[in-house]
């Protein structure tokens, strides 16, 4: 490998580019979240402008895009045409990491420990789903799928060998919580869940698994999905969505998970004039600002339940020194992996270079010696160049080595062959 061609393999450097919960509330969040259909035009404008590796994760929680790039303004630049945000609203909330701050946010993201409610692991799941999905459209590459894999692990372990995730602390489950502190009568309250996406599903269950309300009902927009569920819940009533304006009418509280990308929810939708509560669990809102204009209405978003319990909390503070030495593990591996891995071409070429000057002895050899041992030269000189290679990985890996004085070295001495 030339210098030339280490230096174009260097001008790209991994970024981490967007926002969360810690600097930005739920109405910004909400203009930079990045809808499926868009993160697939990003993901393909990636890829044409020679974007080799990227990735987006868009919950209600953050936006963020993970990728290679010269200057993380190109990424940002993708997040805000996507979104509904513009750059300078991004700058006052944005997070930017480069390099192994990015590779230490995946692993932290991932394990729980940079969740809105500490130990959360919904995350996981939208990662796993990003990531298959830029993979899907060729926008990934080696280098993001060894980390993501890595990080990925780390994640099953500090799971499975930790706390951090002890207690029950969902969005949806807090909203259920919620409805049990603030209502006394609770059990008796007609409850609507509008929307069988993945939140409306854990809400439904955790209102099994919390309450004795047997006055659950639950609309959706593909009455099909709502059949099927309701087959396997039967404490759950199925309503018609095309009469959603006068379930709302009916009952006392309302839980919206349409996960929509404009209101579902409107004032003109709410004709009743009785005390109201609605919960509003998407991303961005699906109900409208002015519903709370209304006198009859209390409404209660995403930021507002993301509260747990101070028990639970501090078992889950207590385990975060475990959760970080398991992702130092994992994290060491990953920058161990990488080390080598920008090595490989010079070892590769150097290899290929002995290999030529062994062909060329042995040749020269069997010409001018009769009854010449080749399989047993091949053999001992094999050896060797499996030593000298050897010891140069050692030399590369040395603290104390300059390997781009190395390599420069190697070049003068054996004829590296710059192809590879």
């Amino acid at each position: 490998m030339t210098l030339n061609m280490q230096e174009k393999l260097t001008t790209q450097k991994l970024y981490n580019v967007g926002l969360s919960y810690k600097k930005a509330d739920v109405f910004t969040r909400g203009k930079f979240s990045i809808s499926n259909e868009n993160q697939i035009l990003l993901l393909n404008e990636a890829k044409a402008n020679g974007i080799k590796g990227l990735f987006v994760i868009s919950t209600c929680n953050r936006t963020e895009i993970t990728g290679f790039a010269e200057h993380p303004f190109k990424l940002i630049k993708l997040l805000c045409k996507y979104s509904n945000g513009t750059v300078d609203d991004f700058i006052k909330v944005s997070n930017v990491n480069k390099g192994k701050k990015a590779i230490n946010h995946l692993f932290r993201l991932a394990t729980g420990l940079d969740s809105q409610i500490l130990g959360d692991y919904e995350i996981v799941g939208q990662l796993k789903k990003s990531f298959k999905q830029a993979k899907s459209l060729g926008v990934t590459d080696a280098y993001l799928e060894r980390l993501v894999n890595l990080v990925l692990q780390a994640s099953k372990k500090v799971k499975n060998k930790t706390k951090l995730s002890s207690g029950t602390t969902s969005v949806s489950y807090a909203a259920v919580q919620y409805i049990i502190k603030s209502l006394p009568d609770y059990n008796s309250k007609n409850i609507l869940v509008f929307g069988l996406g993945k939140m409306g599903k854990h809400t439904c269950k955790n209102l099994a698994g919390y309450t004795q309300n047997k006055k659950v009902s639950l609309v959706n927009r593909t009455q099909s999905t709502v059949v099927d569920f309701a087959v396997e819940n039967e404490n759950v009533r199925v309503a018609d969505y095309t009469n959603l304006v006068n379930e709302i009418s009916n009952t006392d509280i309302l839980i919206v998970s349409t996960g929509a990308e404009e209101p579902t929810v409107t004032k003109e939708m709410i004709k009743s004039k009785k005390d109201l509560l609605i919960l509003d669990l998407s991303m961005p809102k699906n109900v409208a600002e002015d519903v709370n204009l209304l006198g009859n209405i209390t409404l209660v978003n995403v930021d507002e339940l993301s509260v747990v319990t101070d028990e639970t909390l501090t078992i889950r503070e207590r385990e975060v020194p475990k959760a970080e030495l398991i992702i130092d593990i994992y994290k060491d591996e990953f920058l161990e992996w990488i080390n080598h891995r920008r090595f490989t071409p010079a070892i590769n070429a150097l290899k290929e270079s002995l290999e030529i000057i062994q062909e060329n002895e042995i040749d020269f050899h069997k010409k001018k010696i009769q009854n010449f041992n080749e399989e047993q030269a091949k053999i001992i000189t094999s050896h060797f160049i499996q030593k000298i290679t050897t010891q140069f990985v050692k030399h590369l890996k040395d603290e104390n080595t300059t390997a781009v004085q190395s390599i420069e070295v190697m070049q003068k001495v054996f004829p590296l062959n710059t192809e590879n």
